[in-house]
C-alpha cells in the first residue's frame, strides 16, 4: 500500500462506507464478526490500497468510547494479538523457543490498548505470565471466560 494514500481525503467517511458496503452498521460489528483477525487483515479487507490498521483501531476505539465498551474492545484486541502471535495457542512451557513470541503478543496488545486501560493490560500480562493459562489456550473472542475473569467489564 502506498502509505500516504490511506490518509488522503476523508478516511473516516471512506472507512465507514466500506463497512456499510459489507453489510455492517458499525466498524465494531464488522470486526467482531472476525474476532481473531488482525487489525492489518481487517484493514486489508476494507481496502488494502487506502485503509490502514491504525485507522481501523482508531474507529474501533471511538465506537467503544461512545458505547462505554472499552474493556470489551481491550479484551478483543488481546484475542487478535494472541491469534496472530500464538496461532497454536498458549505454549505449554515458556522457554527460550517461545518466550519471545509470548512477549511480542502481549506487548503488541498493550501498544493497542487505550490509555485508560494500559495499566490493567500490564497487570493482566503479568498475571498470564505468573499463572499461565492451560497449554493450547486460544481465546476465540472477547467473551472468553478467562479473559472476562482477568479483565471484567466493570474495569475502568
Amino acid at each position: 500500500m502506498a502509505e500516504g494514500r490511506s490518509w488522503q481525503g476523508n478516511w473516516k467517511v471512506r472507512l465507514y462506507e466500506r463497512v456499510r458496503e459489507r453489510g455492517y452498521d458499525s466498524l465494531t460489528a464488522f470486526a467482531e464478526a472476525r474476532p481473531t483477525t488482525s487489525l492489518v487483515a481487517l484493514a486489508e479487507e476494507l481496502g488494502a490500497e487506502d485503509i490502514n490498521a491504525v485507522q481501523v483501531f482508531s474507529g474501533l476505539v471511538a465506537e467503544a468510547e461512545r458505547s462505554h465498551r472499552l474493556t470489551r474492545l481491550t479484551r478483543g484486541q488481546l484475542v487478535r494479538e494472541l491469534s496472530e502471535g500464538l496461532p497454536n495457542g498458549w505454549p505449554g512451557v515458556l522457554d527460550d523457543a517461545n518466550r519471545f513470541e509470548v512477549a511480542m503478543a502481549l506487548s503488541s496488545w498493550i501498544a493497542y490498548t487505550p490509555v485508560t486501560h494500559q495499566d490493567r493490560a500490564r497487570q493482566v500480562s503479568v498475571a498470564l505470565l505468573a499463572t499461565p493459562p492451560p497449554p493450547g489456550w486460544r481465546p476465540l473472542g472477547p467473551d472468553d471466560e478467562l479473559l472476562r475473569t482477568l479483565l471484567p467489564d466493570d474495569t475502568v
